[in-house]
């Protein structure tokens, strides 16, 4: 399922601009390029119809074809997604860099999409490590799925039924979770401490093992307190 299949269209909305902002969650979501068809398919409409939203989105640089016809996202993109949270971002880039090269790992910013979401805000490889966990920014998680978003409900109080993982996180101040988002992979976040006007953030790093879980705690909770006195 992409990000769009959940909205609901009523009276107040244009069906068709929905439709056209559908066809770029598919590609997006889908990760390679695809066919007339194939959005067509994905997004419910007449391979004419998906023809002509891929050709405007195509004028505006949003999406681009490659030589075999097939569609992917558009470098336009870019520049429309650089100034989300841009200061936040560009302050938060260097304590981010700083973490992924102590820890040998990918380190992360999220941030609370929706109720049910978060989204990666940035997304930090580090230099110094042969092997590391590889995702992009701007990737979009269940908020209950994986460690960045267990942080992000651990900064709330208890509420029936929630996972025990968010109730350990709460306790210990920082989340973890194993194969929940990206198979065979651990993930360590702590919510961003403090109340700001954006949405709820959370620092946290992937990692291969755990042997030096604390070690690897500590370094996400100080810079989670580091971002939180960039970002109140």
């Amino acid at each position: 399922m992409s990000e769009g299949d959940d909205v609901v269209v009523d009276g107040s909305m244009s069906k068709t601009l929905h439709s056209g902002l559908r066809v770029l969650e598919v590609l997006a979501a889908r990760g390679e390029g695809m066919t007339i068809t194939e959005v067509a398919d994905a997004i419910g409409v007449h391979r004419t119809v998906a023809h002509r939203f891929l050709r405007t989105l195509e004028a505006h640089r949003l999406v681009r074809r490659d030589r075999g016809k097939r569609f992917h996202p558009g470098a336009g993109l870019v520049s429309l997604a650089e100034p989300v949270e841009r200061d936040l971002r560009s302050s938060a880039l260097p304590l981010l860099e700083e973490l992924a090269s102590r820890v040998s790992a990918t380190a992360h910013l999220v941030a609370q999409e929706d109720a049910e979401r978060v989204r990666a805000l940035l997304v930090v490889e580090p230099r110094n490590a042969s092997v590391h966990v590889a995702f992009r920014a701007g990737q979009l998680d269940h908020i209950d799925r994986g460690s960045a978003g267990l942080a992000i409900l651990s900064a709330r109080p208890p509420v029936p039924g929630e996972r025990p993982e968010v109730t350990e996180a709460r306790e210990r101040g920082y989340a973890v979770t194993f194969s929940e988002v990206i198979p065979s992979v651990h993930g360590i976040s702590a919510p961003v401490p403090g109340h700001r006007e954006g949405a709820p953030l959370s620092v946290g790093i992937s990692v291969f093992d755990l042997e030096e879980q604390d070690r690897l705690a500590a370094a996400v909770l100080a810079t989670a307190a580091q971002v939180a006195r960039i970002a109140g």
